[in-house]
């Protein structure tokens, strides 16, 4: 007759902690090898800034790239080694610019935001709407992690992961207790750096030192690159890389604003940054609430944020000549024309109608 076991559930769970306790980095390594991760990277940025070219790149596919619809997905997959499960990235990447920065609901769930990163991508040729793209876009993905933690947090739920929610900065990070960061890990792309590199020099500066104070401020990771250069491509799918992957980030640092920036999260100080300066601005007569504030007023001084009607949301995507399909398009207005005569000829009979008093 076959020994029966008499250990309950709670005595098995009890015994496999002890054991977990018990066992050395190298047997934690050895058995994490043999389970493959999952990580989520979400993209959004600046319409038409180049978001698509970077995800295409680092997925190795050479294909054109096609204006998002919406919101899309894909993934890609990695060995670690020989033998061991291929890790996974979801990739999410959201398309509008800020038009339609509800859908980061979608992305951004309780299911995978212990292993979730974002990537904004900034179209540096177009300064005077990369404050309000930043703001809007960051704001509402900082708004759904907060959201889905909170949730987690009330129902006592704990999700697989290694990362927390919201994130821990190191106790030794530069200017921990000055800057505010963004709850999941952060990497800010400024693209189109070939036609940024031929302003005017103290408008590069100015833009430059802003976006490596956001960053810094985010915690963020910041590079600069150009879908014509392939060194800042390389370096910008090194990044994401180790985003999706969590390989070895890149070390190396540049801040001279005349060549493409890549500074690393956490290799950046309020003193090397310096203040908001600009020979435009007295920032003395600026009425600011925090740092943060003074930045942007000191910008938005060089570069007016783009006028109402040019920020206008199109709450029917439809409309949108980003996806425009000719023939789709012609039997649309066909059906629209059809649909208006049919309210004209009914309205006509409603009031030829003769109705008793």
């Amino acid at each position: 007759m076959p020994k029966i076991n008499s250990d309950t559930l709670w005595d098995v769970a009890a015994a496999e902690v002890r054991s977990r306790e018990n066992r050395t980095d190298e047997e934690d390594a050895e058995e994490d090898a043999h389970f493959l991760t999952q990580r989520t990277v979400f993209f959004m940025g600046s319409k038409a800034g180049g978001k698509t070219t970077i995800l295409l790149r680092f997925l190795d596919r050479d294909e054109a790239a096609k204006p998002t619809l919406a919101l899309e997905y894909t993934f890609g997959r990695r060995a670690r080694g020989h033998n061991t499960p291929k890790d996974i990235a979801h990739l999410w990447e959201l398309g509008g610019g800020t038009s339609l920065s509800d859908l980061v609901q979608i992305p951004i769930t309780a299911d995978n935001v212990s292993s979730l990163s974002a990537v904004l991508v900034l179209d540096l040729s177009k300064p005077n709407a990369l404050w309000e793209t930043m703001e809007r876009l960051l704001g509402s993905a900082r708004s759904q992690v907060e959201k889905v933690c909170a949730v987690l947090q009330k129902t006592g739920e704990s999700r697989s992961g290694k990362q927390r929610v919201p994130r821990i900065l190191p106790k030794d990070y530069p200017d921990r207790e000055l800057i505010s960061p963004f709850p999941v890990p952060l990497l800010i792309i400024g693209s189109k750096f070939d036609i940024f590199q031929d302003f005017d020099s103290e408008k590069r500066k100015v833009i430059c030192k802003t976006l490596r104070f956001l960053a810094h401020f985010y915690g963020a990771s910041l590079i600069f690159t150009s879908s014509k250069s392939e060194a800042t491509m390389s370096k910008s799918r090194s990044f994401v890389n180790q985003l999706a992957f969590g390989t070895e980030r890149p070390k190396s640092i540049s801040t001279d604003p005349s060549k493409p920036l890549a500074v690393p999260a956490g290799s950046d100080s309020l003193s090397q940054i310096g203040p908001p300066v600009s020979s435009e601005v007295d920032i003395g007569s600026l009425h600011a609430k925090n740092p943060l504030d003074l930045w942007k007023k000191v910008f938005e001084k060089v570069f007016p944020p783009e006028n109402i009607k040019e920020r206008k949301e199109l709450k029917d995507p439809a409309k949108d000549p980003q996806y425009s399909e000719t023939l789709i398009d012609s039997i649309r207005a066909q059906k629209d024309q059809e649909l208006e005569q049919y309210k004209r000829e009914q309205a006509k009979s409603w009031k030829s109608l003769s109705l008793d008093p």
